[in-house]
Parts: C-alpha cells; sequence; structure tokens
C-alpha cells in the first residue's frame, strides 16, 4: 500500500507538474518540495514561457518554498523532482541546506552527479530512481514530438 508520505507519493506530485510542462510545450520536469509531509511549493520548468534559462522547476520551487517559510533555508525540507538536478540547481539547493533531494531520471548529459555529487550540502541526503520510468518516458515522448 501506498503511504500518504512516502517518496512515491510526493514523487507522483512532482510528476503532476512535470506533465504539465509538458501540455505547456516545455522540458517535462517537475518540483515539489515537502516539509513536516506537507507540500508547501509546486513548480515545472518555464523557462520558455518566462523566456529565462534559470526558470527550472527546481529553482522556481526554491524561491516559493522559501517564500511560503518565510526564510531562506530548507534544511527541514525534501525536493522531490522527476530529473536529476543540474548542477544551477543543485548549487543552489547547497545554499538552502536541503534536508534531502529526491529524484527520478537521471540526466547523463546535464545532471549533477556528472560533475561532482560535492555540489549539495555535505547534509542532504540523495534518492533516486523514484518513478524513474515515468519520469524518463516523458522526456523521451517530448523530445520525440519535437523532432517529429
Amino acid at each position: 500500500m501506498l503511504s500518504v508520505f512516502s517518496d512515491e507519493h510526493f514523487m507522483k506530485e512532482a510528476f503532476k507538474e512535470a506533465q504539465k510542462a509538458f501540455d505547456e510545450d516545455e522540458v517535462p520536469v517537475g518540483a515539489v518540495i515537502v516539509c513536516n509531509n506537507k507540500i508547501i511549493a509546486r513548480a515545472h520548468n518555464m523557462t520558455e514561457r518566462l523566456n529565462d534559462v534559470t526558470a527550472h522547476a527546481e529553482m522556481l520551487a526554491f524561491t516559493s518554498a522559501t517564500d511560503f517559510l518565510g526564510g531562506k533555508y530548507l534544511n527541514e525540507c525534501t525536493l522531490y523532482v522527476t530529473l536529476e538536478p543540474c548542477v544551477m540547481c543543485a548549487g543552489a539547493s547547497y545554499w538552502t541546506q536541503l534536508k534531502k533531494v529526491v529524484y527520478g531520471a537521471s540526466d547523463d548529459k546535464r545532471g549533477f552527479a556528472k560533475h561532482s555529487e560535492n555540489l549539495l550540502h555535505t547534509k542532504t541526503e540523495i534518492s533516486k530512481g523514484i518513478l524513474e520510468e515515468e519520469s524518463s518516458t516523458i522526456l523521451k515522448d517530448f523530445f520525440a514530438k519535437k523532432r517529429g
């Protein structure tokens, strides 16, 4: 049985955000930030709509979560994101001091782990591969549609 507070549950919420991005013709990456088993931020890629290369799902979620909490640190929070964060997003997560990062699909080209897992804060836990197949498939479908 799926627990309401499981990584799979919250990753499904992040996936809903990825679907929104797909529907808006954005690269389908979605993110949610959870604090005390409550979603405090939701976001998806908006680089095209905002004409901003930094408008990744994670970056938008960080801003929303810190606004919600009234402080810049997210050290009691978990980021759920459908794709492994890039170097920019991993670096931003370092500064937020995230408690945990959970991601779905790995990004062999642009993911932070290719460069160094030290990009995350030393206290940040990592969990990967949650809803990996779904997260990977929506990305493949998006880029196939772009090429087709």
